[in-house]
C-alpha cells in the first residue's frame, strides 16, 4: 500500500496533538513532520529528501504566515498539495489561499471523517472542495466581475481532446479513470493537464476546477454535490 506523507504546519501543539492523533490511525498515512510555523516547513520541504505528498496548512503562525509558506512552497515544489486547515472561514482568507495554489480548505471545526477524505481526495485527485468553499469561490467569480480570473477566451484556447480531459478532471475523475475513459495513457492525460495548466494559467488542479466554474463546466446548484 502506498502511504500518503504528511506534514503538519500549525502552531497550537494541543491541535497539532489531534490531527497527529487522527493521522495515526489511517493505515495509508504517514506522518513525516511537524511545523510551528511556516517558516520551518520551508526549512523542512528545502533540505529534506522525503518530500510530502500533502501539507495540513494552518495561516496564521508566527514568522511566516500558512498564506507565504504556501506561496514559496507551491513555486518551489509544485507537485506538493497544500490543504489550508484553520479556524478562519472568511471570504477573502479562502480566496487568497486558493489564489497563491491551496488545493483544498477546511475549517478546524470539519468532523474527522471529512479531513481524512480529504487527504485522500487531494492526494488522488489534485483537489477537494465542499459545497460551501465551492460556493464562495462561485460569488467571487460573479462578484470580481471577471477581473480576478480571465473573463471567455478565445474558443480556439483548448483543443476538443483538452476540453474532454478538462470535463472529467472537474468531475473528480483521476488520471487513470480519465485515460480509460478517453482510450489513451495515463501519460497523454496528464500532457493534456499540463498544457490545461499552461493555457488557462493556472498554478494547480485546484485552479483548472475553479476554471471549469467560470466557464460552466460545473453548475453551482442548490443540491450541487462534489
Amino acid at each position: 500500500m502506498k502511504k500518503i506523507n504528511i506534514l503538519i504546519a500549525d502552531d497550537e501543539e494541543l491541535f497539532r496533538t489531534g490531527i497527529k492523533f487522527l493521522i495515526e490511525r489511517e493505515q495509508n498515512f504517514n506522518l513525516i513532520f511537524e511545523a510551528k510555523n511556516g517558516q520551518e516547513v520551508v526549512d523542512f520541504v528545502s533540505n529534506t529528501e522525503e518530500f510530502p505528498d500533502v501539507i495540513l496548512m494552518d495561516l496564521k503562525m508566527p514568522e511566516l504566515n500558512g498564506v507565504e509558506a504556501t506561496k514559496l512552497i507551491h513555486k518551489a515544489h509544485p507537485d506538493i498539495k497544500i490543504i489550508a486547515l484553520t479556524s478562519y472561514g472568511g471570504k477573502s482568507f479562502i480566496t487568497n489561499m486558493i489564489d497563491v495554489g491551496a488545493s483544498s480548505y477546511l475549517l478546524k471545526n470539519s468532523n474527522p471523517k471529512t479531513v481524512i477524505q480529504t487527504i485522500n481526495e487531494v492526494y488522488n485527485k489534485g483537489f477537494y472542495y465542499d459545497e460551501i468553499i465551492l460556493k464562495i469561490i462561485h460569488e467571487n467569480i460573479i462578484s470580481s466581475s471577471g477581473k480576478r480570473i480571465k473573463s471567455d477566451l478565445d474558443k480556439n484556447l483548448l483543443s476538443k481532446r483538452e476540453i474532454d480531459v478538462l470535463e472529467l478532471i472537474c468531475e473528480q475523475y483521476t488520471t487513470a479513470e480519465i485515460a480509460e475513459k478517453l482510450f489513451i495513457s495515463p501519460r497523454t492525460v496528464e500532457g493534456h493537464r499540463n498544457n490545461l495548466l499552461l493555457k488557462t494559467q493556472s498554478k494547480n488542479v485546484a485552479g483548472l476546477v475553479i476554471y471549469g466554474i467560470q466557464k460552466k463546466l460545473i453548475e453551482i446548484t442548490p443540491d450541487f454535490k462534489l
